[in-house]
């Protein structure tokens, strides 16, 4: 037989070889870098990503579960869900303020990305002028310190007065049991670094922090949380803070409360007063929980229930 006849077999066999190393390439399971940037009249707002925690809503919801599953399953989803944790980067042209700071190491390994992302979306820690929390539960201000060292040198840390005095009394510490002292530790061992160094200033009332950014407190989910509106050139966005946890659910349905409020009846009430407004003026919200990039509108679906519209991906102009 000649090698003339020979010579398209060979090359068949190695494509064949080629295609089967191909489809043995293993899978990368890992996303893009989480960040996410749009602008807000002539400020420019990074959505950073901390990573995502499993929760068991069907349990956590204050209502039936069956309820919740059926809920779930109208946006193709089913408890335990993913849910996001996100932090939201305000660059004013003057300020460099980060809202929130994701969980860092305090929730487990599939948390504390929102450095990195930082870091990958062009910008560094050292950066940061101010950090303004809503609220101290650990994935929240997990990302603020590092091995007892604050992660951000420069920044200036505000929370709500009524949190610092709840979070960080050493008292509180004592008197709680099991694993109810993470509720404490985390946010000491996050925030001391900041207290020591004199670089934290308790938020006392509503009012404008820099040029654009104002806190409102609406307790509920702690006794100190704070919702933060970023306004410029008549553009806003409400940043809602845990006013919510599952989009699929609460919008919907804002009065199902969820077990990690300290006074869900407040927080219900709370939560339908910031749905109607959203959806009454048509502003921009965003929260820490709302699947990334977390951004997007309200729009009324009948009377007391709601829905979520993404916000579209478009390039910062």
């Amino acid at each position: 037989m000649s090698t003339s006849i020979l010579k398209p077999w060979s090359v068949i066999a190695a494509l064949l070889v080629t295609a089967s190393a191909q489809a043995g390439a293993p899978m990368a399971r890992f996303q893009a870098p989480g960040f996410y940037r749009t602008t807000l009249g002539d400020f420019e707002v990074t959505v950073l990503n901390d990573g995502t925690l499993d929760l068991p809503v069907d349990k956590l919801l204050k209502q039936p579960p069956e309820k919740t599953n059926a809920a779930l399953a109208k946006s193709f989803q089913k408890s335990p869900v993913q849910t996001s944790v996100n932090g939201f980067l305000i660059n004013t042209g003057t300020k460099l303020v980060l809202i929130d700071t994701g969980a860092a190491s305090l929730f487990g390994p599939t948390l504390g990305q929102l450095v990195t992302n930082l870091k990958m979306s062009g910008y560094k820690p050292e950066q940061v002028d101010e950090i303004y929390i809503s609220h101290m539960h650990g994935d929240h201000v997990g990302g603020l310190a590092s091995n007892e060292q604050r992660v951000f040198p420069n920044a200036i840390v505000r929370a709500g007065k009524l949190d610092a005095d709840y979070y960080l009394n050493p008292a509180n510490l004592d008197k709680a049991s099991g694993e109810a002292k993470d509720n404490f530790q985390g946010p000491m061992v996050s925030i001391n670094p900041y207290v020591k160094a004199g670089k934290f200033q308790p938020i006392v009332a509503n009012t404008e922090l820099v040029p654009g950014i104002k806190s409102y407190f609406n307790g509920g989910h702690t006794p100190g949380h704070i919702t933060y509106v970023v306004e410029s050139k008549g553009q806003k966005l409400v940043l809602l803070g845990d006013l919510l946890h599952v989009q699929a659910v609460q919008f919907d349905d804002p009065g199902v409360g969820i077990s990690f409020d300290s006074d869900s009846k407040v927080a219900i009430a709370e939560r339908k007063e910031a749905f109607a407004a959203a959806a009454r003026d048509g502003y921009l919200i965003g929260a820490p929980h709302l699947s990334f990039p977390a951004l997007g509108h309200v729009r009324a679906n009948g009377k007391g229930h709601y829905v979520f519209v993404p916000i579209a991906y478009t390039q910062p102009r």
